[in-house]
């Protein structure tokens, strides 16, 4: 699995990066996890707002953090949603 965290900088964006490094971790997903702060990169997904988080290229969160719930049913059912 491929999981893009995207965002400048911000303390919302730092948030998500280690929720998520979290959740992986502690439910030993198979992952690669890149942090994307490159302004010009983060445009290409088309989001407006950050924080945002990618799986497999696809966007399945933006503006903001989710809970450690929601992060864990993404990373481990693969489900989906925005």
């Amino acid at each position: 699995m491929n999981i893009q965290v995207l965002g400048t900088g911000c303390p919302k964006c730092k948030s998500l990066e280690k929720a998520t490094r979290e959740v992986v971790a502690q439910n030993n997903i198979d992952a690669t996890i890149t942090k994307v702060d490159d302004i010009m990169e983060i445009m290409k997904f088309n989001i407006m707002t950050t924080p945002a988080l990618v799986i497999d290229g696809k966007v399945v969160v933006k503006g903001r953090v989710p809970s450690m719930d929601e992060l864990k049913q993404l990373l481990t059912n693969k489900i989906y949603f925005l």
